[in-house]
């Protein structure tokens, strides 16, 4: 809804300060200047970013639209599934959460954290590293540098759409002046015609640089720092997780390691002690 707001008011401040010096809307209207600018641009766009990179901007884009999945409740049910994972493997052993772990979608433990469970590759993530857990076969030093890896394989792969993008709206002011220059050529062409007609053209010629700017610093660049915004809030939240994780491996029990992980998330996030401690409370029925 804000990206939306967004550009209604990057539209409206932009053709409304144009009306109110006289400008008219119609000149603005130039399709082939769209085409010549649109089609190059994703053209490029297309050849730079490689297949890999182009599915993923493409399956990250709308994602980025609807709204970070990582609000306050994703943590809340976040740290509640931590609590009580960490909590059964205290209480009846590690080998007890097996199920849960090969068995996610099924788990009773999972099955109270829907926003988690919806994400694959958070439950990924702690599967993974509680079947590492069980397992026994890595050290808590060890377990902690895997997880950095992962987290900043993670992190570089996210940014590859976001660096593509950022590339698109790079070249977008070019390819407009490429339809501007194009334009010029054309009224060069027909330098012949009377005054009034000749400045309609020109006029046009103008509209394809207009274009290209508005688009790329309008419109693409704010979702390509939207899309970074994002990357920084996912590789913070398996932060988070991994904290809980390396805290409990270490011995801490389960509130300690689980307070652990609530220190790690943004402010903007986290729950409050409080907050955390009064769910725990509800999630276990008083």
């Amino acid at each position: 809804m804000l990206v939306i707001i967004g550009y209604v008011v990057v539209v409206g401040a932009v053709l409304g300060g144009f009306m109110m010096t006289g400008g008219h809307l119609a000149i603005l209207w130039q399709p082939v200047e769209v085409l010549i600018i649109g089609g190059s641009a994703l053209a490029a766009f297309a050849v730079s970013s490689g297949v890999k990179t182009l599915k993923a901007t493409m399956g990250t884009i709308p994602k980025v639209l609807g709204g970070s999945p990582y609000d306050k409740t994703m943590y809340m049910e976040t740290l509640t599934l931590l609590s009580d994972i960490f909590n059964k493997a205290r209480r009846d052993g590690l080998m007890s959460i097996e199920d849960d772990i090969e068995n996610p979608e099924s788990s009773t433990l999972l099955q109270k954290a829907p926003k988690v469970l919806k994400d694959h590759h958070a439950v990924e993530f702690i599967t993974d590293y509680l079947r590492l857990m069980v397992s026994g076969n890595l050290d808590s030093h060890e377990l902690d540098n895997l997880m950095d890896l992962e987290i900043e394989t993670h992190h570089h792969e996210a940014l590859k759409p976001v660096d593509a993008v950022r590339k698109l709206a790079d070249g977008l002011p070019a390819f407009g002046i490429v339809a501007a220059v194009l334009g010029v050529v054309h009224t060069m062409e027909s330098v012949s015609i009377p005054p009034a007609e000749l400045g309609k053209l020109i006029a046009a010629a103008l509209v394809g640089t207009f274009l290209g700017i508005l688009l790329a610093y309008g419109f693409v660049s704010p979702v390509a720092n939207l899309m970074e915004v994002h990357v920084d809030e996912s590789t913070k939240y398996f932060q988070t997780i991994k904290s809980g994780m390396i805290a409990f491996v270490n011995g801490s029990p389960p509130p300690t390691a689980v307070e652990f992980a609530r220190k790690v998330a943004y402010s903007t996030e986290r729950p409050s002690f409080l907050e955390l401690e009064e769910h725990l409370r509800n999630a276990k029925g008083g």
